[in-house]
């Protein structure tokens, strides 16, 4: 049984605490927040006791499930690194790249299992898709959100973009050659609406947009290759696939037509894979269980987490040489 500790209990720690219940082969000891009202509601609805000092909770726990705020990750996630505990910890992992840096050195000595929550990894769209057929050269992505004061205390880019950063990095087997990027604060301090460019040594590029002063919500990426495009849309949790050939499975509800091109005749399959309904949080949290009890290398770990945040800080610093300066 794996015992559970849950730093952090506020919108996004309540769905955690939810999906951990739902999970075999766990159970929650307990959870810190310094949350007065908050931590009452989660005491109530939940019947979780609460802990006042995160080091008494650290102390008896297998793993720490930390989605407090981004400011906090670091004192929290290096207190249970250094106590030996696994970790679990949203994005993004870290608020600064030496804070990054410190956390995966603790990680290889403490020799325990550390996984960063890019949620849309486990998006039923995205695990939709067969990655070791997919080789990208162009890639647009949108990430729009309505404005909401919550999570507001770091960037559009470590607030959205990040999760988008991820999957492309996990897509495209190439190191990167150039970035540029703009973005402006709009309602806050920091960029509220950004727009990326990213080049790859492989010929790949990767135009991102996100915003979080939007009218609507959108969260959708096209793929364009060789022999493919694929299009998916994580809010609706839809992916199509339009390729040249009907090399496709027969298992998949796909329709092909034919296109007169100057190359001559070409067939077009245009397949709509079956999209397994599943809870993302609950998926994440799970493949955590299972890498500890597997002894297994968690899907999303810490080298991942790491060049997703070390990308996000160099989009800030290119926005932040774009930005003029203000008298």
């Amino acid at each position: 049984m794996l015992k559970v500790g849950i730093f952090g209990v506020g919108h996004l720690g309540k769905f955690h605490i939810g999906n951990w219940k739902k999970i075999a082969d766990t159970e929650i000891i307990g959870f810190y927040d310094p949350n007065d009202a908050i931590s009452l509601e989660v005491e109530e609805k939940f019947g979780l006791k609460r802990y006042l000092v995160a080091e008494e909770l650290m102390q008896i726990i297998d793993a720490a499930d930390i989605v407090a705020p981004t400011t906090y990750h670091h004192a929290l996630c290096t207190l249970a690194l250094r106590k030996g505990k696994h970790v679990f910890v949203e994005k993004p992992m870290a608020d600064t790249i030496e804070q990054a840096k410190e956390i995966m050195q603790l990680v290889k000595e403490a020799n325990v299992k550390f996984q960063v929550g890019h949620v849309e990894r486990f998006n039923p769209a995205f695990l939709a898709l067969e990655l070791d057929s997919i080789n990208p050269m162009f890639i647009e992505v949108h990430r729009l959100a309505q404005f909401n004061p919550r999570g507001t205390e770091v960037s559009v880019i470590l607030d959205l973009m990040i999760h988008d950063i991820d999957i492309i990095l996990h897509l495209v087997k190439s190191n990167i050659k150039n970035i540029y990027a703009s973005g402006v604060a709009v309602m806050t301090e920091t960029p509220d609406i950004a727009n990326v460019r990213i080049e790859f040594n492989n010929g790949c590029v990767a135009n991102l947009t996100s915003s979080r002063i939007s009218m609507k919500k959108m969260r959708k990426m096209r793929l364009f290759q060789k022999d493919a495009y694929i299009g998916i849309d994580f809010l609706d949790k839809k992916t199509e696939i339009i390729k040249l050939d009907n090399h496709l499975s027969s298992e998949t509800n796909a329709f092909t037509f034919d296109i007169e091109t100057p190359q001559g005749n070409k067939t077009i399959a245009i397949q709509n894979p079956v999209i397994t309904e599943k809870n993302a949080i609950e998926a994440e949290l799970t493949a955590f269980r299972d890498a500890i009890a597997q002894n297994s290398r968690p899907p999303v770990n810490e080298i991942d987490g790491f060049m997703a945040l070390e990308v996000a800080h160099e989009i800030l610093r290119k926005i932040k040489a774009n930005t003029p300066l203000t008298h």
